[in-house]
């Protein structure tokens, strides 16, 4: 037994390093997530000089009749043109496809719902995340903890269909950063991309957005009416009041602001749109924007107890319930101060990780893991350890599987190391995970710092070779985690004709 003792050592090494990584983890955060009229273009403008003029916003704002012919007819000045090439993760097998969208300034990447296959029009929802960055990473499968979740997830963990749209500039698009203009139009190419899928229905596309994401969705729901419903969260009512580093655009001059702040062009806003804010937050923000609005079609609300963060967990699960039952012919989505509140007080939900289907072709194994879990091989080349690449504050981040895989000494293998395992003070129990013999074993396991962690062992039986997987984690995060070790164990197979060698 001196291959299982090793074993039981790496495993109590494992859970030392569980013990580092819960010491120093912090919740991640995503690039680009918050933590937080001279030029003419356009028959109008060039018809009559509207952009020539000098004059206060109001002289603006009375030269056109919507913001989407206002900003149709301006051309931005970009004191910097600045974009990035960051590399685009691939998205979780089966869940969302990376896909190319169409746009004024060329095809923009974006993450979008795989197609069900069920020949079916589905309601789908444009999510577009905090921060300054234009691109996309692996954010919407990352989850925060519940006082911080920005991800949008609640929705397509609902059943509804998701988009996650990058801009011009961002992830290797062409274009640049242009500080909420040229997004505008990105995420109308968005909208027209996705209303263009047979599986998706075009007259339920939504839209939404947190922080910089909520105040470029209301700007875009100022611009078009095609938008079922908006759902804004944090958004500003200058831009002023926004992190001003991160503007290219000319900022001497005032039409520039004009054009990216939304309270300005309310009166143009058609489509059933939702501002929420936490009262901690952005909320003094709101309040301008409701005070300035005549418009019917805007509705806001400060959620009293929280803050810019911590709305969106609460709130975004009602929006998703909200998307669902709104079949009509019509929106008939509406909300009220009540159910905000009651949304606020539910008991937060720890989620299921993102899935994804991993495979050991020297094993002839395959399994499904959380999407953040990456594979390191050891020295030794018959032992992997698999982790999170991020330190958040949760069962799937703070988890680490062992696995190796070897020859056992006799036909009657299992049954020994059950008995081993047994007098070691294991709970152990001999069964059968998809056809193949097993041992399933869990005990506790303290770490020289006096840490104490929980241990899944199960060894697998293929053929002539055993598969260990140990799974390792803090006590504090038992319970959770018991629910991602189960979901990898149940998913187990090999390959016909495989058989591991050790």
């Amino acid at each position: 037994m001196k291959t299982l003792n090793y074993r039981i050592a790496a495993a109590a090494a494992l859970a030392m390093l569980g013990a580092l990584a819960v010491s120093c983890g912090s919740p991640q955060s995503g690039k680009g997530h918050d933590m937080g009229m001279e030029t003419m273009l356009g028959d109008k403008a060039q018809a009559d000089g509207s952009w020539k003029k000098k004059g206060s916003a109001q002289d603006i704002l009375d030269n056109f009749d919507s913001f989407a012919e206002a900003h149709d007819a301006f051309t931005t000045t970009l004191a910097r043109k600045e974009n990035d090439n960051n590399p685009i993760p691939a998205p979780p097998n089966g869940l969302f496809d990376l896909v190319r969208y169409p746009s004024k300034a060329g095809d923009l990447a974006a993450y979008l719902s795989c197609d069900p296959k069920d020949g079916q029009k589905h309601p789908l929802i444009i999510w577009v995340v905090g921060g300054w960055g234009n691109g996309i990473d692996d954010f919407p499968w990352v989850y925060p903890e519940w006082e911080n979740d920005q991800t949008g997830s609640a929705f397509w963990q609902a059943g509804l269909l998701a988009m996650y749209p990058s801009f011009r500039g961002g992830s290797g698009n062409p274009g640049h950063y242009e500080a909420l203009f040229g997004e505008v139009d990105d995420i109308l190419s968005a909208y027209e991309y996705a209303a263009s899928l047979p599986y998706v229905d075009p007259g339920r596309i939504y839209l939404g957005g947190h922080s910089t994401g909520g105040t470029r969705a209301l700007l875009a729901s100022e611009y078009t009416d095609k938008f079922r419903a908006v759902f804004c969260f944090g958004a500003v009512d200058e831009i002023k009041y926004h992190n001003n580093t991160q503007f290219t655009f000319d900022t001497g001059k005032e039409e520039e602001y004009i054009m990216r702040s939304p309270i300005y062009w309310l009166s143009s806003v058609k489509s059933p749109t939702f501002l929420i804010e936490g009262r901690d937050g952005n909320s003094e923000n709101l309040e301008r924007i409701l005070e300035a609005s005549q418009n019917d079609s805007i509705h806001g609300f400060v959620v009293e107890g929280a803050d810019h963060f911590s709305v969106l967990a609460p709130a975004t699960r009602l929006l998703a319930q909200k998307i669902l039952a709104d079949t009509g012919a019509k929106p008939n989505i509406s909300i009220t101060k009540e159910e905000l509140a009651e949304a606020m007080a539910q008991t937060p939900a720890v989620p299921k990780p993102v899935m994804d289907r991993r495979s050991i072709d020297e094993l002839g194994l395959s399994f499904s893991c959380p999407y953040v879990w990456e594979t390191m091989p050891e020295e030794d080349d018959s032992y992997l350890t698999i982790y999170s690449r991020y330190e958040g504050d949760n069962a799937w981040d703070m988890s680490v599987l062992y696995l190796s895989s070897y020859q056992p000494e006799d036909d009657a293998y299992l049954q020994g190391l059950a008995g081993y395992l047994a007098q070691n003070g294991y709970s152990t129990k001999e069964t059968t995970i998809n056809g193949y013999p097993a041992l399933d074993a869990s005990t506790m396991l303290q770490s020289d710092d006096g840490g104490d962690f929980y241990q899944r062992f199960v060894a697998v039986q293929h053929g002539s070779a055993v598969v260990d997987f140990t799974f390792v984690v803090h006590e504090s995060y038992k319970e959770e985690a018991e629910v991602i070790f189960q979901e990898v164990i149940d998913s187990i197979s090999f390959s016909e004709g495989s058989s591991p060698e050790g």
